[in-house]
C-alpha cells in the first residue's frame, strides 16, 4: 500500500477571529495552543504523524515531528493574507516534503466550532444521504489521503457534485456499518444500549467500523460531547436529525435522508 502514489493530507480553517472565540467561550473548551488561528491545529498534526507511522514513510514523519511552533511557521508561509479565513489542505509526501493548498473558506458561525457549540435553530439541515455500494475498510479510510476514490464514488452515486452542495453520503462497510461521511463525521442521538438510562446522547461511530480519525471527532470525544457505538444502516431513521463535523466547517446540522435515488 505504501508504494502507491499518494500523499497524507488533513484539512482545516484557517481563521483570525477564532482566538477571540476560543477565549469568550472559555480555556476548558479547546486544546492548546489557544491562541492560534488554525483550528484545532495540533490535531491535525497528531493525525499527520500517525499516518506516516502507519505507511513506514520515515521522510515524513521526521518533517512533522518538529515542534508546534515550527509546524505553524511554516504552515504560516502559505497564507496569502492573514487578516482573512482560509481553507487549507495541507499535503505530505513519503519524502518529507510538505505543501499547503489554500482556498478562500465559506462563512461559518465560529460559534459552531467551539464545544459545547452553539447551532441556530434556523439553520438549514444538510442532506445526509446512505451510499448503495459498501466501502471495504482499509488504511486508505482509517487514515487520510489523497486516494479518495471511494469517497468520491460515494459522491457520485447519490448525486453530490461539489464541494459547495450543502449534503453528505454516509459510508458503509460490508457488515452494513456506517463508517462515516464523505467529507464529515456523523453523529446520532440514540439511548445508551443496554441500561436503564432513558435520556438519549449524542453517538458516533467508532474507528472499528472503518472510518477515519477525524480531528473535529477526537474533539467531540475529548470533550465528552459524545461517545463512540456501533450504527448500522438498519437503525437510521429516514428524516431524523443528526450533526456532521469537519476541520473546515466545525459541527452543523444534519437530516438523513433515506428515500434518495442513486443517479
Amino acid at each position: 500500500m505504501s508504494s502507491q502514489a499518494f500523499q497524507i493530507i488533513s484539512t482545516l480553517r484557517y481563521d483570525p477571529a477564532l482566538p477571540n472565540v476560543v477565549a469568550q467561550r472559555g480555556v476548558d473548551a479547546y486544546p492548546d495552543p489557544l491562541n492560534t488561528p488554525y483550528y484545532l491545529l495540533p490535531y491535525h498534526q497528531d493525525r499527520l504523524r500517525n499516518a506516516a507511522r502507519y505507511f513506514n514513510w520515515d521522510n515524513a514523519l521526521r518533517f512533522l515531528e518538529q515542534d508546534l511552533a515550527h509546524f505553524a511557521r511554516h504552515l504560516d508561509k502559505f497564507i496569502p493574507d492573514k487578516g482573512r479565513p482560509w481553507r487549507l489542505r495541507i499535503v505530505v509526501d513519503r519524502n518529507g516534503d510538505c505543501r499547503v493548498d489554500v482556498n478562500p473558506a465559506t462563512r461559518s458561525e465560529l460559534e459552531n466550532f467551539v464545544v459545547p457549540f452553539i447551532i441556530s435553530p434556523a439553520s438549514t439541515p444538510w442532506r445526509v444521504y446512505v451510499d448503495t455500494a459498501p466501502t471495504t475498510p482499509s488504511g486508505l479510510t482509517t487514515h487520510k489521503t489523497t486516494a479518495r476514490e471511494d469517497y468520491m464514488a460515494a459522491r457520485t452515486r447519490l448525486g453530490i457534485s461539489s464541494p459547495q452542495d450543502t449534503a453528505d453520503v454516509l459510508l458503509v462497510n460490508p457488515n452494513g456499518e456506517v463508517m462515516e461521511g464523505s467529507i464529515t463525521t456523523p453523529y446520532f442521538r440514540r439511548r445508551r444500549e443496554h441500561t436503564e438510562q432513558n435520556e438519549p446522547e449524542w453517538i458516533t461511530p467508532p474507528l472499528s467500523s472503518g472510518g477515519c480519525a477525524g480531528t473535529s471527532r477526537r474533539y467531540a470525544l475529548a470533550q465528552g460531547f459524545c461517545r463512540e457505538q456501533t450504527i448500522t444502516t438498519a437503525d437510521l431513521i429516514d428524516g431524523e436529525i443528526c450533526l456532521l463535523s469537519n476541520g473546515v466547517r466545525g459541527f452543523i446540522l444534519g437530516r438523513v435522508v433515506l428515500n434518495k435515488s442513486p443517479l
